[in-house]
């Protein structure tokens, strides 16, 4: 198998993890999905029709209900990014002397990271139930935009609270809904709101440092094989200097599983890593994936306003109550009797 095939399967390879990482954003038509929607469309005149119908009801299951399905390919994804370090990278850098506790510092990630996932996936995000329903509509006022008074869950059968939200996958409304994570299997609201946001900060700190020693590596065998300054010959039997291009091919060709580990990760942690910033920026503004989402409808405006019904509505996040208590409130959460003191 040449360089050029190898190259292909892992551009198809990182493709498929681009499509299954934005499965995570919670909106009603993901990337994924829009792509199988179209593809089925191009598909559906050579496809015969009982195939078609088996593979929405597969795709219904896989994305529109909850299943532990994405759970399992995220503990492989980590298993073999960890065997792979572990095996291979971790032996070649101690060899080299790399420090103990830069080799060490993946796992204790890792150890951070799972206890995060657990907490994230087993905790309850903010369940709206009958019993709580009459203090939970107290703790948000209705924007009167995005969240209006009066409007019933007709499966709960139960008037939404502000900021709440039906979960068509866990078939239950959420307080301070967010978005229905499939990688961890649960909703996220306002109760691992906090978790969720660690566990994404540990997910992506991860990545970034196996990335970075596994770089580090690659770069130290380089400079000790003195290969930047050597040569090779070319097909047409001409010497030529060694180039970026041949080094790379080189080194996927020598160490294989490591290169191709090195361009998973670095994509991760650019995927991730961008994640990560869009919900630190909306934690610092008190919004939700779900209300951001939602508020791009409308226009924007430094006070919620209702225009003539000919301009429209502005809206305006009025949940905002400065950085630092928006950050204060993802990890601990208002309750009934604290907003009442202000």
């Amino acid at each position: 198998m040449d360089f050029l095939t190898l190259l292909v399967i892992y551009l198809c390879f990182v493709l498929a993890a681009v499509a299954l990482l934005c499965a995570c954003s919670g909106r009603k038509e993901s990337f994924l999905a829009r792509s199988v929607n179209g593809a089925s469309q191009v598909l559906s005149f050579v496809i015969p029709t009982q195939l078609q119908s088996a593979t929405r009801r597969v795709l219904h299951r896989l994305f529109h209900t909850r299943s532990c399905l994405f759970v399992v390919l995220h503990v492989a994804l980590q298993a073999a990014v960890y065997g792979e370090y572990t095996w291979e990278v971790f032996v070649y850098c101690w060899e080299l002397q790399f420090h103990l506790l830069l080799l060490l510092l993946p796992y204790l990630l890792l150890a951070g990271n799972m206890g995060c996932f657990i907490l994230c996936s087993r905790a309850n995000p903010g369940i709206i139930t009958k019993s709580n329903h009459a203090s939970l509509v107290k703790i948000y006022a209705y924007d009167g935009v995005l969240f209006q008074k009066g409007i019933v869950c007709p499966t709960c059968n139960m008037e939404k609270p502000a900021r709440s939200k039906h979960c068509s996958f866990c078939s239950m409304c959420v307080h301070r809904f967010d978005h229905h994570c499939v990688w961890v299997n649960n909703c996220i609201g306002a109760f691992n709101a906090k978790y969720f946001f660690l566990y994404l900060f540990t997910l992506t700190a991860m990545a970034a440092t196996i990335a970075i020693i596994t770089a580090a590596f690659l770069l130290q065998v380089v400079l000790l094989s003195n290969m930047m300054r050597g040569s090779y010959v070319d097909d047409q039997g001409q010497e030529r200097a060694v180039e970026i291009l041949f080094l790379i091919q080189h080194l996927f060709l020598t160490f294989p599983r490591i290169v191709f580990m090195l361009g998973f990760v670095i994509l991760l942690t650019l995927v991730l890593g961008a994640y990560c910033c869009f919900n630190l920026y909306l934690a610092l503004t008190n919004q939700t994936s779900n209300e951001w989402y939602k508020s791009r409808r409308y226009g924007w405006s430094h006070h919620l306003t209702l225009q003539p019904h000919d301009r429209g509505v502005v809206y305006k996040n009025t949940y905002s109550k400065g950085v630092w208590m928006n950050l204060k409130e993802i990890f601990k959460p208002p309750t009934v009797l604290e907003r009442k003191k202000k």
